[in-house]
């Protein structure tokens, strides 16, 4: 099969279009022909060297696709899923490719009145979204949700569920046109980052208590301002460095606050853990995205050979949403 492969660490152009052995799923696998894959900041570390597949992945990027299930393992539940169903699915690794294996657990039906393309943007952020904003970040209805990178898959997803769920949300973003954009999407407030200071945003936002959860992809320094506009009892849930400078926190702040910084990643966690948030996952979000409460964002699509043309779409943070592989 074909597959995009990184021969070495580098820049978007070290990424080659290659032929590697069809995978055969295991007992308590599938196998998916891919329709599309989702390109994650993930990719773009792991392309650079930074974030290595874990044991047993395959070693070529792609944390989520969509497809059609092609081949069922002899130890998965009868009756689960059958050759011929339209999927998408959470991977530890090796979307970028025309076959995948993944454990049946991590699979996800495409939800009715989502384009089958368009599915594969969905398993990444959703799980990252609901396991850290809602199930690790305890956010409850009514209490405010900051999220950085609001126009972001990561972000687009977090405004939406966050909005639908009944939590007020404030958003940050790299232009008007983006804030804009994030407010299209359900952000009661936002904030161009490059010209105004997203603290006094949110204490004017929420009269001065603070945000209950924030949700940073950016790490470094943005992690002590994201204490100082935290209400007390608030949670700051890390889950991507793009600022790898070292974080310096007032440590009495954050006691005083009772406040709590956690970080996550999703596919280091062991198997049952991921299995836990796709059935999360299915049993809170599917019903919204069925409903048209939450819909996939996408910004582009581009042929599986035109992954370095996708990988620098997303280093040029020009992007709205998901940025996806189309490769049947």
């Amino acid at each position: 099969m074909r597959a995009v492969i990184v021969p070495q660490p580098g820049e978007a152009e070290v990424l080659t279009l290659a032929e590697v052995p069809d995978p055969q799923p295991g007992p308590r696998e599938v196998r998916i022909r891919v329709i599309a894959a989702g390109l994650n900041g993930a990719d773009l570390s792991q392309r650079r060297g930074f974030y290595p597949p874990p044991p047993g992945a395959p070693e070529w990027p792609g944390l989520e696709v969509s497809g059609v299930i092609d081949a069922v393992g002899a130890e998965v539940e009868p009756g689960r899923w059958s050759a011929g169903d339209a999927v998408c699915a959470l991977l530890p690794g090796g979307g970028y490719a025309e076959y995948v294996t993944v454990d049946a657990g991590l699979v996800l039906p495409i939800p009715p009145g989502v384009d089958p393309v368009e599915a594969a943007g969905l398993p990444e952020v959703a799980a990252t979204v609901w396991s850290n904003v809602f199930d690790l970040g305890a956010l409850a209805p009514g209490e405010t949700l900051l999220v950085h990178g609001g126009s972001s898959g990561i972000g687009s997803m977090a405004i939406q569920l966050a909005h639908a769920l009944g939590s007020p949300v404030i958003a940050t973003a790299g232009s008007p046109e983006k804030a804009a954009f994030c407010r299209g999407l359900g952000a009661d407030a936002a904030v161009d980052y490059r010209t105004d200071d997203f603290v006094e945003a949110v204490r004017a936002f929420t009269d001065g208590r603070g945000a209950d959860v924030v949700l940073d992809i950016v790490g470094g320094a943005y992690i002590a301002r994201d204490l100082d506009a935290l209400a007390t009892g608030g949670r700051i849930m890390s889950i991507a460095i793009r600022d790898r400078t070292p974080a310096a926190v007032d440590m009495g702040l954050l006691m005083s606050k009772r406040a709590r910084i956690q970080g996550t990643t999703m596919r280091a966690r062991p198997l049952a853990e991921r299995v836990a948030i796709i059935a999360a996952v299915r049993e809170h979000v599917w019903p919204l995205l069925e409903s048209g409460a939450v819909r996939p964002v996408i910004d582009s699509v581009f042929p599986l050979e035109d992954a370095a043309q996708a990988h620098r779409r997303m280093e040029s943070s020009a992007h709205r949403g998901k940025i996806l592989l189309r490769v049947s």
